[in-house]
């Protein structure tokens, strides 16, 4: 009888879930308040060996117990094969956020009714996410012949990271489409934005132009366009956008793109739409905060300071608006006001910043022991954050001229966190600053003995030994080991070239330095191929190249200490075009 039973209560329960294809899948919210089960007999019988595990999904369901619902959703979808329950499987992936089973769920869908137009919609969505728009493209397609709603610009997603073959394929697809479509502006709009993507302004304007011909107010195009002429150097590079804005002053999202967009062109025009923007919404606490912002930055700080109070009147970004506060104190020299604006802050982006400065200003007035107190009591009130705290101490130290009360800190951490590595990393670096080397490489060996691919550790214990020791063949051994991992990472990139220096193979060492200067051109790697340089008698590409290095940073001490040792008259090199150090500003 209970077998009996449960056959019945199965049957009843997935009614919803088999074909035909017109039937309507189950929603994801029936995942959270299941609908009475349909009394209807299935169009078809399910095999007996899958009655039992749907049974046991829907059950789950209704015990909210969602991985055991999906683990059985997913592998009798693939078993059966059956629209309504891939519909079904792909609607509870959706409510659990679960893209990877999403995707697959959703594929099987399209198979099996590569006509019914969510299932495409889902697949393509996912897709784009991942930002793979060649494979999403036939599935928009079909969803654009179908109700004529796709969006096709979210195709562009990830275009940059897509080979060359595929942005050929993905643009001819797009071209086919709009030949079929003339009048769609979804496709116009992403001609042009492909058209910008590869600088082709012009070609860009025109699609544009038909763009907002069909829909005068499309927002993605008049914020295009306006972008486009400003790369142009056009004069009036907002004339279209801003006759919209005026002849609809209450087009709030267009109005807050155009107001950031300006932000990076014209601050005291972006200060005027964020104006009313919060007259329009007085309350919005992201427009008060802008506001406080562009003031702050135009050097309004009485203007900053009125929109920052506000924002705690309304009870809104309260940790932004108390370290905006502390800063602005703190430019003033009101270090008091500053400290108890930045102790305010008890969390958000801002909190680790807050303690930064409540640490420097302490220790700048002589207070060690306030500044080493203070960061007791944030670890002891925000444990879950105790190993970034235990690192920003550190730092603060170090940054403050105290390198061994830091080493001291970095110790204490890692008696409670033993098993950190960035504690130990960064213990190993000061123990390395303070020409501790042992200490450094006992921390970075212990590292490695745990994580025995870890590049940067690699990388750091390598460049060390060829740089502090003449332990050549070992610095290369872990060099090697490094750019294995990682082939292309600059800083690996010089650490070869300088042990391949120290061994006197000068040319393989200049490949080695000028591919990681052309991709990270720092004062350090340019020190580094400009003595290879120079040591192979090409001085006058060595000089140009500290020369560039010593205007970027004319008080690099790596840098400096490399032209001194070689004898090279760095004041020389400045004075050509007018740089001096600090020293000699001084």
């Amino acid at each position: 009888m209970l077998r009996l039973f449960l056959i019945a209560t199965c049957y009843a329960l997935l009614s919803a879930c088999t074909s035909p294809a017109s039937r309507t899948a189950v929603a994801p919210a029936a995942a959270d308040e299941p609908q009475k089960p349909a009394s209807k007999a299935p169009e078809r019988a399910f095999p007996a060996d899958s009655l039992y595990p749907l049974l046991v999904a829907e059950f789950a369901l209704r015990r909210r117990a969602y991985d055991v619902a999906l683990d059985n959703y997913m592998t009798q979808a693939e078993v059966l094969r059956d629209a309504g329950v891939s519909a079904h499987t792909t609607h509870l992936t959706q409510f659990l956020q679960r893209e990877r089973e999403a995707l697959q769920a959703s594929r099987l869908w399209v198979e099996l009714e590569p006509e019914n137009v969510e299932a495409n919609s889902i697949l393509a969505a996912l897709l784009v996410r991942q930002g793979r728009g060649p494979e999403a493209l036939p599935h928009l397609a079909l969803v654009q012949r179908k109700t004529g709603e796709a969006n096709f610009p979210a195709l562009l997603n990830g275009f940059n990271d897509l080979d060359f073959a595929q942005q050929e394929a993905l643009q001819h697809g797009i071209d086919e489409l709009a030949g079929q479509f003339p009048a769609n502006t979804s496709l116009l709009l992403t001609q042009a934005m492909l058209h910008t993507e590869y600088e082709q302004y012009a070609a860009a304007l025109d699609k544009l132009d038909d763009v907002l011909a069909l829909e005068p107010e499309q927002p993605q195009a008049l914020l295009l366009e306006a972008r486009i002429l400003l790369a142009r150097g056009a004069k009036q590079p907002f004339a279209r956008l801003e006759r919209v804005l005026r002849a609809n002053p209450d087009s709030t999202q267009l109005r807050l793109q155009y107001a950031r967009l300006l932000t990076a062109h014209d601050i005291s025009a972006a200060r005027a739409q964020f104006e009313l923007l919060s007259a329009q919404s007085p309350r919005d606490g992201d427009l008060l905060l802008s506001l406080a912002l562009i003031n702050r930055e135009i050097g309004d700080d009485l203007a900053a300071g009125a929109y920052l109070r506000q924002l705690l009147a309304l009870e809104q970004r309260m940790d932004e608006a108390h370290y905006y506060l502390g800063r602005i104190a703190e430019d003033a020299g009101d270090l008091r006001t500053a400290l108890a604006e930045f102790r305010l802050v008890a969390g958000g982006r801002e909190f680790i910043s807050a303690n930064a400065r409540i640490g420097r200003i302490l220790i700048g007035a002589g207070q060690l022991q306030e500044s080493l107190a203070w960061f007791d009591r944030q670890r002891q009130q925000h444990p879950q954050q105790r190993e970034q705290l235990y690192a920003l101490q550190a730092d603060v130290l170090n940054q403050s001229g105290a390198p061994g009360p830091a080493i001291d800190t970095l110790t204490q951490a890692l008696r409670e966190l033993p098993d950190s590595t960035s504690l130990r990393y960064a213990r190993s670096m000061l123990s390395e600053q303070q020409d501790d080397l042992t200490a450094m490489e006992s921390d970075l060996r212990a590292i490695l003995a745990r994580e025995p691919d870890n590049a940067t550790v690699l990388n750091a214990l390598g460049y060390s030994l060829a740089n502090r020791t003449e332990r050549y063949t070992e610095a290369l051994e872990l060099i090697t080991r490094a750019l294995e991992l990682e082939p292309d990472e600059p800083a690996i990139l010089d650490s070869m070239g300088w042990v391949l220096f120290h061994t006197g193979r000068y040319e393989e060492a200049l490949d080695y330095l000028t591919r990681a200067y052309a991709d990270f051109p720092d004062p350090e790697v340019a020190a580094h191929l400009g003595e290879v340089l120079w040591t192979i008698g090409n001085t006058d590409a060595a000089t140009a190249i500290w020369q560039g290095a010593l205007l970027k940073d004319p008080d690099h001490h790596v840098l400096n200490e490399t032209l001194q040792r070689l004898g090279v008259e760095r004041a020389k090199l400045l004075r050509a075009h007018g740089a001096t150090t600090a020293k000699e500003r001084r």
